[in-house]
């Protein structure tokens, strides 16, 4: 019988597979492209993943080590899971060793098996007494006797604790003889008989046509865009395509941005549907993710609701995929693998042949340019559900006017007559902390990073000072340390000065900040949410975590402290965020019966940004963007790859990065490619960050295609070049953001 050489993936950076001979006594039956084996690599043991088996191998026979165990009788990642990996891998120029561990939930990487939890169930055995001699002198054997007797189909080891069983004497009951112990599979649920947990809500025509559009594709591929003003409905009509889908016996895959959209996602799918919903990201232990995984790729889960991890969930019967808020940058993975989650749902719709659904308020300027050029089908809800109106825009000029922690006067006036009045105000300003930096008003001194071309943050409640570039804490200072003089002043404003200023101005009503470090601690969220929900007057002071997706139906004003950020920025993506965070955030006015009103303040209120948007809407802020897009050649008329180098050196990233723009240069050359060009190298935008130097050289093609090839035979190049070594480099393909 030939060698059989393994070819593997193993979790490395590196973009090559390893070969090894197959191990001691398995079959080649055995040996399924997908199944994990469990190999030396040095002085470690690697997962590997199987990509193929051959009889050759580049390396000499005596080289090669045998794999030491074979994991799985069966493949875990499905075929068409499998197949998506080595699309991604090669998509994105990346390690397929790396992307395939990106795929699988960390205790299938750490070699679990991939079966679904099994459980251990105390049972009385037949005959046993509590009157049995042996438990005279032993009360608590007796009790938990007593009540394991009262449980004939066995008590679950995970539910001891609510019955008051003590482990400790079951084990002694069981070294008795007097009790048995049986490990059970879980069992699936049964499909129930009606899949509605309570009635569905009556669409508009625009919904009802939206519904029909896609349900009229059912098992085949289409790509939708569903643009809807917020609160449109836009999660009724998913509600409802999630019934058909469910009703054709198919499973439903829904991607959502944040983990805050998590919990009310999953309730408000579970209030609806008598279906069984996984939960799928980062915050979910792993156990529990794995148990969601294996119940998806079994077709025991139904809805699978998860970020942008999720996206490599299988499922047994897939039917159809939502992307929600498909704007958000947060889809992007920003190291390691840098996929796009909207991006690669597109591919796995397409190679699963099931329709896709992309839904956005503000959707981003390459999805509409899609829908504009035919590929994706354009759904439009212009009117909000249940006869809300849409909120109404103010923008406030504060240029010479007295600013109070950021707060000018007239806007503190519309706070406290719709306080007034019984409802909920929303204070928009995305910044955390208390003031974006320290200022000694001596000599000029400002609370920089050691390690950032940054300013760090004050936070007043801990004292401290916080570069949340690179995570340096330090105590904040009482006197400045280049004059020594004590007039250190805070200056701007953040969300802690907001909230704190206002608990002074309005200490009649609660305020509640949102942001990332008010909700850092478990349930921190919920009880924050808990409390406006209750409907009561309340003023939210929040970062971005406020504009997506969020219902607060009690809430009449927004309040948008400082609107000029995205003006003025280099990244030419900046003016489109800010418009899409803008119409978020003021799309949290006015849900339901009171209409709402959004005040923006801003030393630039006449800006033509601002004013189209707020006149015309988020669409004709759009169309002016893309034909100005068009004219300058950016994205979507283009593509972009991004190759960034940091080193501790200054300028050892440019050097590494001169030699890469040669070789890209030649290559071109040599491959006959046009229509790229190279731009670069340049330091980053903000060069040295937690104590590195860093540059970039951007890639931008007219095409995709010529632009890959280059990629291809480019970054085989870069693995070998010696000034690599000495620097840490990234490619990212299709960067949403160049700093």
């Amino acid at each position: 019988m030939p060698n059989l050489i393994l070819r593997l993936a193993l979790p490395s950076p590196l973009r090559r597979l390893f070969d090894y001979l197959a191990p001691a006594g398995v079959s080649r039956s055995a040996l399924q492209p997908g199944v994990r084996l469990r190999v030396p690599f040095g002085r470690r043991e690697m997962i590997g993943v199987l990509v193929e088996v051959d009889s050759q191998s580049e390396v000499p026979l005596d080289k090669l080590k045998p794999a030491l165990e074979l994991l799985d009788a069966h493949p875990p990642l499905p075929a068409p899971l499998f197949k998506l990996c080595l699309w991604t891998a090669q998509y994105y120029q990346h390690s397929l060793g790396d992307t395939l561990s990106w795929a699988l939930p960390v205790l299938l990487r750490q070699g679990e098996p991939a079966e679904t939890r099994q459980e251990r169930y105390w049972l009385a055995s037949k005959g046993a007494s509590v009157d049995d001699p042996r438990l005279a002198r032993a009360p608590r054997q007796r009790d938990a006797l007593k009540a394991l007797a009262q449980h004939p189909h066995g008590v679950a080891h995970s539910l001891l604790g609510q019955l008051q069983l003590n482990r400790d004497s079951l084990q002694l009951l069981h070294e008795k003889g007097l009790v048995r112990v049986e490990v059970r599979r879980t069992q699936p649920h049964a499909k129930p008989a009606h899949w509605l947990a309570q009635p569905e809500l009556p669409l508009n025509a625009e919904q009802r046509a939206a519904v029909n559009a896609v349900a009229s594709g059912w098992g085949q591929f289409n790509a939708f865009l569903l643009a809807g003003v917020t609160g449109s409905g836009k999660t009724e009509v998913y509600l409802q395509l999630i019934h058909q889908c469910l009703q054709a016996g198919k499973q439903a895959l829904v991607l959502i941005p944040e983990i805050n959209l998590g919990p009310q996602t999953f309730d408000r799918f579970a209030r609806r549907f008598n279906a069984r919903i996984a939960l799928l990201h980062s915050a979910v232990n792993d156990r529990d993710r794995l148990d969601a995984w294996l119940a998806a790729r079994d077709g025991e889960a139904d809805i699978i609701i998860g970020t942008r991890s999720a996206l490599f969930t299988p499922m047994k019967n897939p039917g159809l995929i939502i992307v929600d808020e498909e704007h958000d940058a947060s889809y992007k993975q920003q190291e390691g693998l840098r996929y796009h989650a909207r991006d690669l749902a597109l591919v796995r719709a397409h190679q699963e042949d099931v329709p896709i659904v992309l839904g956005s308020a503000t959707p981003s300027l390459e999805s509409l340019h899609n829908a504009h050029s035919g590929r994706y089908a354009l759904l439009k809800l212009t009117q909000r559900a249940g006869g809300a109106s849409q909120p109404r825009f103010l923008r406030l000029d504060v240029k010479s006017r007295p600013l109070d922690s950021g707060i000018s006067g007239p806007m503190q006036q519309a706070i406290a007559q719709t306080l007034a009045a019984g409802q909920q105000v929303l204070v928009f300003l995305n910044r955390r902390g208390f003031a974006p930096t320290l200022l000694c008003h001596d000599c000029g001194w400002l609370s920089e990073c050691p390690r950032c071309d940054a300013r760090m943050t004050v936070h007043q409640r801990y004292q401290e000072l916080r570069c949340h570039h690179c995570g340096h804490v330090e105590k904040q200072p009482s006197n400045c340390p280049k004059c020594q003089h004590v007039d250190l002043r805070p200056v701007g404003a953040g969300t802690e000065r907001a909230e704190e200023r206002l608990a002074l101005l309005f200490p009649d009503y609660p305020v509640l900040r949102i942001d990332r470090d008010s909700t850092s601690r478990k349930g921190a969220m919920d009880r924050l949410f808990t409390t406006i929900n209750k409907g009561e007057p309340c003023i939210l002071v929040g970062t971005q975590m406020l504009a997506k997706g969020h219902h607060f139906p009690r809430v009449t004003l927004v309040s948008i402290l400082d609107a000029d950020g995205g003006l003025f920025s280099a990244d030419f993506r900046a003016s489109e965020r800010m418009a899409q965070l803008i119409v978020q955030v003021a799309g949290r006015a006015g849900r339901a019966e009171e209409p709402g009103k959004v005040i923006i303040q801003s030393h630039l209120a006449d800006h033509p940004l601002l004013v189209q948007l707020t006149e015309q809407g988020y669409f004709a802020f759009a169309e002016q963007a893309l034909s100005e897009r068009r004219s300058a050649g950016l994205p979507p008329f283009c593509h972009l790859a991004l190759l960034r180098a940091e080193a501790h050196k200054p300028g050892q990233a440019e050097g590494f990065l001169d030699e890469a723009c040669s070789e890209a240069e030649h290559l071109l050359g040599e491959l006959g490619l046009t229509g790229i060009e190279l731009l670069g190298p340049v330091p980053a935008p903000m060069e040295r960050r937690a104590g590195r130097f860093r540059a970039q050289l951007l890639l931008q093609g007219n095409a995709r295609a010529p632009l890959h090839r280059l990629l291809n035979h480019w970054l085989h190049a870069l693995e070998q070049m010696p000034s690599g070594r000495a620097v840490r480099w990234s490619l990212d393909v299709d960067p949403i953001d160049l700093f």
